[in-house]
């Protein structure tokens, strides 16, 4: 097992202050948001949806698993990520002998104070990179399921909690899968989204070639805004007015996943808090003050897909759950008259 840290800050910690509250005008939402994409495209080269998607992942409080082939960019975004909020960061590279305290942390005799100190394992950080997570045994990968959902860890019946904000960016290879233990539904469920960083296109590729001789590297990246002016911005997206009526359509898009013969487990109501949370960021950032029918179209993929498991009938048709996610969405009426609040 191999973990590193950015700086000390990544210990256990209390949580970032949150400025006081105030409203957060939609534009400066968006400029925020837009000043965040800018840096982390600094050395992302050429997939700008991707990095949209990574943000909206962070301000929705929730995880992100990157599942593609080797050598795309999965860890660069991860540290992009955090050099560009500024909070630290750690990576964990999952292995068939990591241990969970290895994750989270354990407590260790103090001889000189005869007591019990818990010392933090990496998961202590803002932004967390478990590192092809299919390798870890189930054991190992469990530990990771109560600082995902509750944001703290507990050792010895003590809860530890994680600085703030917090997200897992977890990768894994869908190629050379001997040795891996596939990620239960429970733990895929806990991830806001999944997505794909696929090869980039010729223009973006150069980019990358030149980039380099540049030394374009993570360590080029300026901080485009601190933890707390995050922890503002993801209070503003919470609050930002979804219509009863889109409301009422995201749910029955969800419920839609379900009702399919070749589904065996459709998405979840966590996949509809899941939906809501992060079309909220999505109006957002594009600073706008209500979430519209589009929000949902176009995270629909990304936040239910990878919560739908197919029948053995299902697979044999070659149904793919973006193709239940996609015929939900065409099955549903769209509201109409969503906008400002009524």
């Amino acid at each position: 097992m191999t973990s590193d840290t950015a700086s000390p800050g990544a210990a256990a910690g209390a949580a970032a202050p949150v400025p006081p509250a105030r409203p957060l005008p939609p534009e400066e939402f968006a400029a925020r948001f837009r000043r965040l994409c800018e840096a982390v495209c600094l050395v992302v080269r050429g997939k700008p949806e991707t990095v949209e998607l990574t943000l909206i992942c962070l301000l929705a409080e929730g995880h992100l698993l990157i599942e593609d082939v080797p050598g795309v960019g999965k860890t660069t975004i991860a540290r992009s990520l955090a050099a560009a909020v500024g909070t630290p960061w750690s990576r964990i590279q999952f292995t068939p002998d990591l241990l969970p305290s290895d994750v989270t942390g354990v407590s260790v005799y103090d001889q000189r104070s005869a007591t019990f100190v818990f010392r933090p394992g990496p998961v202590f950080a803002g932004v967390v990179l478990a590192d092809e997570i299919n390798r870890a045994s189930p054991k190992t990968q469990s530990a990771l399921l109560e600082v995902m959902e509750e944001r703290h860890v507990t050792v010895d019946g003590v809860a530890h909690p994680v600085p703030a904000p917090f997200v897992v960016v977890a990768t894994q290879n869908p190629v050379d899968m001997d040795g891996t233990y596939p990620l239960p539904e429970a733990q895929l469920d806990r991830f806001l989204m999944r997505i794909s960083v696929g090869y980039p296109d010729t223009d973006a590729e150069v980019a990358v070639l030149n980039g380099r001789r540049e030394a374009r590297r993570v360590s080029d990246i300026q901080p485009a805004t601190n933890a707390a002016q995050v922890q503002q911005m993801i209070r503003a997206a919470e609050s930002l007015y979804v219509a009863d009526a889109l409301c009422r359509y995201i749910v029955r898009v969800v419920a839609a996943t379900r009702d399919v013969p070749q589904v065996r487990l459709g998405a979840s109501p966590r996949g509809s808090l899941a939906l809501l949370r992060s079309v909220q960021v999505r109006a957002a950032s594009q600073g706008r003050s209500f979430a519209t029918p589009d929000d949902v179209k176009a995270l629909a993929v990304p936040v239910l897909a990878h919560r739908i498991l197919l029948t053995t009938e299902g697979h044999v048709k070659g149904l793919t759950p973006t193709a239940v996610v996609e015929g939900a969405l065409a099955s549903v009426e769209v509201p109409h008259d969503v906008e400002g609040r009524s």
